[in-house]
């Protein structure tokens, strides 16, 4: 597989090329996804629960978060590599880059933060001293609880309003990509066609530019409960490389999230 940037997926984004992209936090199956040319990768905060067995993302740590990017950066060395920002790793802008140095240290190409238009002075800070950022709007799950447990975002029309303006703004700021997360279909599609830069979701329609999921929820390995926006692509295929292989196919083509797998 080729080296994978950020203008691949500006490029991939005006052709209407859709992507898939997925969670990983060590270097055999960071391997086994570049063997089947997974362009991005996420080492996600996810990993306090589905690694650790914790009830939240909450207890990640920055030096967690760093360990898993150097094992996944050394299985695969070509993918785009974002790394997530834990849990108050990002207070003020000046504390986002120290932490977000030791990420980009370990081997990330770009840092995911949560949170909507406060985030844009951190926003630029980052970009301005060469730190690429991927924006997370929607369901923050940092956010849990505020929002009182993972539930949809924006489905009334000012938070829907507002998450768009969040969007745009941090677009501005510079952030490179958004990742939305459990919003409704007719949403995602509006931002992402307002956006310029490319937009990743999960659980939030087949509209937007690519898709993620975690990578235990895409092989039906999750310990806790399987998301409804999710599929378990090993139960179809009954391999690993080709469950890999089929989602990538099936967000190429749109056929994944299909109408069971979409909030409305």
């Amino acid at each position: 597989m080729k080296k994978i940037t950020i203008n691949d997926l500006m490029k991939w984004k005006k052709e209407g090329r859709k992507f898939a992209s997925v969670t990983a936090y060590d270097a055999s199956f960071a391997q086994l996804f570049e063997s089947q040319e997974m362009p991005v990768l996420l080492v996600g905060d996810s990993l306090g629960m589905v690694l650790q067995g914790e009830n939240d993302t909450l207890p990640v740590t920055v030096e967690d978060i760093a360990y898993h990017t150097r094992s996944v950066r050394k299985g695969s060395p070509n993918a785009l590599l974002m790394a997530d920002m834990p849990f108050m790793s990002y207070t003020t802008p000046e504390q986002a880059c120290h932490n977000a140095a030791t990420l980009m240290r370990a081997g990330a190409n770009m840092v995911k933060i949560e949170g909507g238009r406060w985030l844009t002075d951190t926003v630029k800070m980052l970009t301005e001293r060469s730190v690429p950022v991927c924006a997370h709007l929607g369901l923050t799950p940092q956010s849990v609880n505020i929002f009182g447990g993972y539930k949809v975002q924006g489905r009334d029309q000012e938070k829907a309003d507002e998450m768009v303006a969040a969007a745009i703004a941090l677009q501005n700021a510079g952030a490179q990509i958004v990742v939305l997360e459990c919003v409704p279909e007719s949403l995602a599609a509006k931002i992402t066609a307002a956006l310029d830069i490319p937009v990743i979701g999960i659980g939030a329609g087949n509209q937007t530019d690519g898709q993620i999921l975690v990578m235990h929820d895409m092989f039906g390995i999750s310990a806790n409960y399987m998301p409804k926006f999710s599929k378990n692509f090993l139960e179809e295929t009954g391999d690993m490389r080709q469950a890999v292989a089929k989602y990538i196919e099936d967000v190429a083509s749109g056929s994944f999230p299909d109408e069971a797998h979409t909030i409305a």
